[in-house]
């Protein structure tokens, strides 16, 4: 019996030693992000302003470092793909306004509407290129922001300003663009709804 209670407590033991240690332990996530600001300049922002239901369209961001260092980690957020729905009730009041189907190669991270494309030298432009649907027809506003880290030590001072944000405002027809295939290219050939 007393072999049983020994080896329930060293049981016990091992299972709360292994919970705490499981337990935010470790290495902090900010330990190797240098801390400080670093300068650059977005060179290209672009996404059609004028959009129809179902028809797939590219948001392009390119930045370009002109600080000394290089960045540690450029990382892009981009908020408004989706718009909060005032409906009483909802499990999930955020409705898509665009779909991601194709996000940034090699950009996914942890957080649901950042993406990073890792550290950037000196003069390097490193660019951004989501491919989204429209599903939501209306006029809406997509903002966005640079970082030059993911953990907030390394800050962004981009096209002079400590808090830059960028705008897109797109107007969604409720109608899906016509199309039709060329039967000599086989070609899609898109008309605006």
């Amino acid at each position: 019996m007393t072999g049983c209670r020994g080896a329930w407590a060293g049981l016990a033991t091992a299972v709360v030693a292994f919970a705490v240690a499981g337990c935010g332990g470790g290495d902090r996530q900010d330990k190797n992000e240098p801390s400080g600001t670093f300068t650059m300049h977005v060179v290209k922002a672009s996404f059609p302003s004028s959009q129809s239901l179902a028809e797939q369209q590219a948001l392009t961001i390119a930045v370009k470092n002109t600080d000394s260092r290089a960045i540690p980690d450029l990382a892009v957020t981009v908020d408004s793909f989706s718009t909060r729905s005032q409906q009483p009730g909802l499990a999930d009041p955020n409705r898509a306004v665009w779909i991601v189907d194709v996000p940034p190669a090699g950009g996914t991270t942890a957080y649901t509407n950042t993406w990073a494309l890792g550290s950037v030298p000196p003069g390097a432009t490193r660019t951004f290129t989501w491919k989204v649907t429209a599903v939501q027809p209306g006029t809406h506003t997509i903002k966005y922001r640079v970082a030059a880290g993911l953990n907030g030590k390394a800050k962004a001072k981009v096209d002079g300003q400590d808090h830059y944000q960028g705008t897109f405002t797109v107007d969604i027809s409720g109608k899906p663009a016509q199309s039709t295939v060329d039967p000599n290219t086989g070609k899609v050939i898109r008309k605006k709804g």
